[in-house]
């Protein structure tokens, strides 16, 4: 049965790059909290396999997108769509990321550049811009991205990923400037993590946490997690 008593019951919530492990654990505690969760995802069978398991473990619905998130033209039309079936989103859970490094300076090739740049920057800009409206519009609309610690202590051989990481938390603050301006009742966070294996149920309890808390005392903020 949903736990009614979380504040994330009732709410919409959308999860870009919801087959990752670590999506699928935000998927569960969400669905388990009440919330109707929309999973979005590159890959069709892995988002089939992904609401048997969430519809299975929690009595909430759970709808699938296939979308390129990279593709903003995609990401508008997948905005739309939603709107008109779900109406405006409570929540954006971005969760599209990789990893690519090594091989210190020399090594941070431009193929590894452009993949970290898409996948973690224009990914993010694409989401954020589509679905600002409904997080603006919803009573409590909540962000949330994860970043990492190589932003506060970037190594030679991770500087493309520091670079993208703190690329992303830049826009995002940006993004909760201007929910702080219109709608004081919205909140953009940012999860920080060492690694992320192995923290899956962590990030997933502070997602689902982020109803209960006043917008104010967590908007641009910084989480640490695991520590």
């Amino acid at each position: 049965m949903p736990d009614t008593s979380s504040a994330a019951a009732g709410r919409t919530v959308l999860i870009a790059g919801a087959t990752s492990s670590a999506g699928v654990a935000v998927a569960l505690r969400l669905a388990r909290a009440g919330t109707t969760v929309i999973a979005v995802g590159s890959n069709a069978a892995r988002l089939e396999v992904l609401k048997a398991q969430v519809s299975a473990g929690a009595d909430a619905a759970v709808f699938t997108e296939v979308c390129d998130l990279a593709d903003s033209e995609q990401v508008n039309r997948l905005a739309m769509r939603v709107r008109r079936e779900h109406g405006p989103l409570d929540g954006l859970i971005h969760l599209v990321g990789g990893w690519r490094g090594g091989g210190g300076l020399s090594g941070q090739s431009d193929e590894d550049w452009d993949f970290l740049h898409e996948r973690i920057i224009t990914t993010l800009r694409n989401t954020t811009r589509a679905f600002n409206d409904h997080l603006l519009e919803a009573p409590s609309g909540r962000l949330a991205i994860v970043s990492s610690v190589t932003v506060d202590a970037p190594a030679p051989g991770g500087a493309n990923y520091a670079a993208a990481k703190a690329a992303s938390e830049t826009w995002l603050r940006a993004v909760g400037h201007g929910f702080a301006r219109v709608n004081p009742t919205a909140a953009a966070v940012i999860f920080v993590v060492r690694a992320l294996e192995g923290l899956e149920p962590v990030l997933a309890d502070a997602v689902a946490a982020l109803w209960d808390q006043d917008a104010a005392s967590v908007n641009n903020s910084r989480i640490r997690l695991g520590e």
